[in-house]
């Protein structure tokens, strides 16, 4: 069998509405025999013949899976920091509940226990890490496992103490808001 119709044959026993993102390990492991040149050849045309879609550095979308429903990057924040201690938290919490204004477009904020960085993800949008030095024991009581976006989330409480520690601007955080929400 050719290895783009391989690769397409497992990505679509493997893939599932709610798996639809593969990093390049897993993505090799569908064609072991190939060289490291030849994987990349692989990748390449099947980006190009759209069986794949490039997310962000080393991870890629199985489109004919169907939609994520506007989680993609909470999906690819999970993937790409699975070995790390992660919680939606800051301004997306904030905003999901309401206590700040202005809603986020295309951009995620995570506290993390991994290295503060800014990942890019094109079209899709960023994703912001905060590292934190704080365990999950200390938080366990003010986290909720959000499965939809197959992330921890913070309560609000917990996400407004992470914008003061992280010095976020709290200029639009509604004071109002706040005691009805905590």
């Amino acid at each position: 069998m050719q290895p783009i119709k391989q690769l397409a044959h497992v990505l679509g026993r493997l893939a599932s509405e709610g798996q639809t993102l593969f990093t390049l390990a897993d993505l090799r492991a569908t064609l072991p025999e190939h060289s490291v040149g030849a994987f990349r050849a692989v990748v390449m045309r099947a980006e190009r013949e759209g069986l794949l879609r490039r997310v962000c550095r080393g991870l890629y979308r199985y489109p004919a899976a169907g939609s994520s429903d506007g989680l993609l990057l909470y999906h690819a924040a999970a993937r790409l920091r699975a070995g790390a201690f992660n919680y939606i938290s800051l301004e997306s919490v904030l905003s999901d509940a309401g206590v700040i204004s202005q809603i986020p477009m295309n951009h995620v904020t995570l506290m993390s226990s991994a290295r503060t960085a800014t990942l890019s993800c094109g079209e899709f949008g960023s994703i912001e890490c905060v590292h934190t030095k704080k365990r999950p024991a200390e938080l366990a009581d003010q986290l909720v496992y959000d499965a939809r976006c197959h992330l921890w989330r913070a309560s609000v409480a917990l996400a407004l103490r992470d914008m003061t520690a992280a010095r976020r601007n709290l200029d639009l955080v509604q004071q109002e808001v706040i005691g009805d929400t905590l």
